[in-house]
């Protein structure tokens, strides 16, 4: 499959609204903004705190695997570093291309979500929010759809683990608790 070529065929979808609408939407998740903001706005309501606390920790440990080691490994040019004649409709993005850190953070904070068993109407909303964040990046010709692909599976697998981690924390507690009772 010829990455560019998927690329350059969703190009063809842009016109201007279009543009500024993807392009304030990608903006949210610049450093995570939006998904830190819902891991934080869940934290803070009782009933919510454990999604939030493995929305947060989903997120850091996304970032770790995404900027802090697969990132630097694989230096990956940008595809508009690849072919500089598209029109770019935001300012071309720092660092290497995969995977794709807007769609790992997307894709965290929905698998923390997901994996939580979080109420089911806004696992759904962030899920769509994610897909829609992930399909931003190859409209903003920014990464290759294998970035998001991979940005996807990390950030999912992040959920996962943060999932596991708060459930593991939340169990110990009611243990300890039990036992001094």
């Amino acid at each position: 499959m010829n990455e560019l070529a998927v690329l350059d065929a969703i190009q063809l979808m842009h016109t201007p609204w279009l543009n500024s609408v993807v392009a304030a939407y990608t903006s949210t998740s610049n450093a995570g903004q939006i998904w830190i903001l819902l891991g934080l706005v869940l934290a803070l309501i009782p009933k919510t705190r454990r999604l939030g606390i493995a929305v947060l920790v989903a997120l850091v440990i996304g970032a770790v695997i995404t900027s802090g080691i697969i990132k630097p490994l694989l230096m990956r040019p940008r595809p508009c570093d690849v072919n500089p004649f598209v029109d770019m409709i935001v300012p071309r993005p720092h660092g290497s291309s995969f995977p794709s850190g807007h769609t790992t953070a997307a894709f965290a904070a929905f698998g923390a979500l997901l994996f939580s068993k979080g109420p089911r109407p806004l696992v759904i909303a962030v899920g769509i929010a994610a897909a829609l964040m992930a399909f931003t990046r190859l409209y903003c010709y920014v990464h290759y759809p294998t970035d998001v692909l991979a940005g996807l599976i990390v950030g999912l697998l992040a959920g996962l683990a943060a999932a596991k981690i708060v459930e593991s924390i939340v169990q110990r507690r009611h243990r300890k608790r039990e036992s001094a009772v």
